[in-house]
């Protein structure tokens, strides 16, 4: 066979692969476990398989049930399990260790003592160390000299199990209690078995690696098990935090003519198995622009190298945002953060979108998009130092659930959408265009009626009874105050009578019209009034808080137009401050 036709064969073998993969992840974890040892050849399927969707696949089926996946696993994928279960940021985690060797020496005891005795003899030296205590039998001691606390294969090196892990203090649960012990006992007989393996395979290399266990310097152990760790991470785009961080630093769509231009490698031949992330694009939403754009390409190659480059994106995101514990729910919400921000990053640059994500890298859309984010929040925090409200020392809620709810998302630290449960969360990040013209036009809406009310001539002082105060009722009440005498030139920060009110709810309306509506000279007069005591005119009012005022008045119509003048029942009349 000539070398082109072998390069065919083993193209149309990654090819076949990579579609049996897809169909594996795309069903239950009961049902893809029963499809991968039903394959003609399950082991060489398991190696074709990406770490990270390996990973997902593991503790989607279980590791307990995944064992005869785990047995078949290739080093890289067991690299990449403990690498993410085994660190808490920079902390090694000796629980979760046993764990999971315990559960690898399940899955195949002679695979798993070869595979630390040769490829990983640092990590074992260390976990050793920190769950044994060695000790040497002399030529003239006697074997009944030592300890009954003590094991021996050979009567000449013993060993004893450690109750904590070398002055690590036991975190889960007290020393001594049912649990713990029924712990300890497990972990007992894991290391034994451990050790046993070790010894009958070679028992020259198991002497070895225990007396150098004992001469572990534990902190630079860790330190250099840490640095390998992010070695292999930072080539999945798991970059250090500090590096992982520049991802948000935002870009202009001015800035992007400058920006570097990635190169989209076209092969001579066909190419090899390119072992590309499936989770992440299969959580991707299909309805946004950047997934429009990758699904209208035709060229293999061209998606193969981009969806690579989104997980990538998606992984350096997950180390930005210090997500502690990678799970499927954590994933699919950096992919939705990821898939919005790059898609509002090709919404607002000129060109085809398809030549868009060719073009550029994701990274640099992803952070085009979030610029439009972060510069509504930097407009927010902005305008909040200077603010009228914040001056008065009145809380965020004085917006009311709406304006609270979209401005204390822009003062996050990382900015969210204001979702409201539309789509069963109460934030969330942004995703669309419309999103970020939304969320702007509330807080134009917002510093527009700050500005208003920085006109008015009107001291606040605590009303008692009143605990939350509002825009809505602190408008409508001075005005409802002056329309019925209390006030005549400057306003008065004070509650309007129940019966007082009545007379100025009565004349509010269009008389015999149903469902009622608010006479149009009551609108005039407000607006009359308005312009008087602030000093600004009816046209910069209109032009400003127009709509915020209109909106004002359907919500009064909506909310009072059934109810009978004396039906009125201040407990039910949020929108004016009123009192008995």
């Amino acid at each position: 066979m000539n070398e082109k036709k072998l390069i065919k064969l083993l193209h149309e073998r990654s090819r076949s692969l990579r579609k049996k993969r897809h169909q594996v992840l795309s069903k239950t974890p009961e049902k893809a476990l029963s499809d991968i040892l039903d394959a003609k050849n399950p082991v060489e399927l398991i190696h074709s398989f990406p770490e990270e969707d390996f990973y997902f696949l593991v503790h989607g089926i279980g590791p307990e049930d995944a064992l005869p996946l785990l047995a078949m696993a290739s080093g890289k994928q067991l690299d990449y399990l403990l690498d993410i279960d085994l660190w808490h940021r920079d902390r090694f985690d000796h629980h979760a260790a046993v764990q999971w060797l315990n559960v690898l020496m399940k899955a195949e005891p002679e695979r798993l003592t070869r595979w630390l005795s040769s490829e990983k003899i640092d990590f074992l030296e260390f976990f050793l160390f920190k769950n044994i205590e060695v000790k040497i039998r002399e030529q003239d001691q006697e074997p009944s000299e030592i300890s009954k606390a003590y094991m021996t294969f050979d009567e000449v090196y013993y060993f004893r199990f450690l109750e904590s892990f070398h002055d690590d203090a036991i975190q889960d649960d007290a020393p001594g209690t049912p649990e713990n012990q029924d712990n300890l006992k497990e972990r007992e007989q894991f290391m034994t078995d451990l050790l046993q393996h070790l010894a009958e395979r070679d028992h020259a290399r198991y002497i070895q690696i225990l007396m150098e266990s004992a001469t572990v310097i534990p902190a630079e152990s860790e330190e250099e098990m840490y640095r390998l760790r992010n070695v292999r991470l930072a080539e999945k785009g798991f970059l250090p935090f500090e590096e992982s961080i520049g991802i948000y630093q935002p870009l202009t769509p001015q800035d992007m003519d400058q920006s570097r231009q990635k190169v989209i490698a076209k092969p001579k031949e066909p190419e090899r198995s390119r072992l590309v992330p499936f989770f992440p694009n299969l959580m991707m939403e299909t309805g946004s622009s950047f997934a429009k754009a990758l699904g209208s390409l035709q060229e293999e190659n061209t998606v193969m190298q981009l969806q690579a480059e989104f997980a990538t994106l998606c992984n350096r995101l997950i180390v930005a945002d210090r997500k502690g514990d990678i799970t499927k729910e954590s994933l699919r919400g950096i992919v939705g953060k990821a898939c919005g921000f790059i898609s509002i990053g090709l919404d607002n640059l000129s060109g085809s979108q398809q030549t868009l994500i060719r073009k550029y890298p994701l990274a640099d859309l992803f952070r085009v998009g979030y610029g439009f984010a972060l510069e509504l929040k930097w407009r927010a925090e902005k305008w909040r130092k200077k603010s009228w409200f914040a001056a008065e020392k009145l809380p965020l809620s004085f917006w009311g659930e709406e304006w609270m709810g979209v401005v204390g998302g822009l003062l996050l630290k990382n900015p969210l959408y204001f979702d409201n449960y539309q789509t069963g969360v109460l934030y969330r990040d942004f995703s669309t265009v419309q999103d970020i013209v939304e969320t702007e036009s509330v807080l134009n809406a917002v510093i527009a009626f700050d500005t208003l009310l920085a006109h008015v001539p009107v001291k606040l002082k605590p009303l008692h009874g009143y605990t939350l105060l509002t825009y809505k009722n602190l408008i409508l009440t001075l005005w409802a105050r002056h329309y019925t005498g209390l006030d005549t030139e400057v306003p008065h920060f004070s509650t309007i009578s129940l019966d007082r009110f009545r007379s100025f709810f009565h004349d509010l309306w269009e008389p015999e019209i149903k469902p009622r509506s608010i006479r149009l000279a009551m609108k005039q007069d407000f607006l009359s009034w308005l312009a008087r005591i602030s000093g600004l005119s009816g046209s910069e009012i209109t032009a400003h808080s127009g709509s915020t005022l209109e909106n004002l008045f359907l919500e009064i119509e909506s909310e009072y137009g059934h109810v009978a003048d004396q039906a009125l029942d201040p407990r039910f009349i949020p929108h004016f401050l009123l009192r008995k």
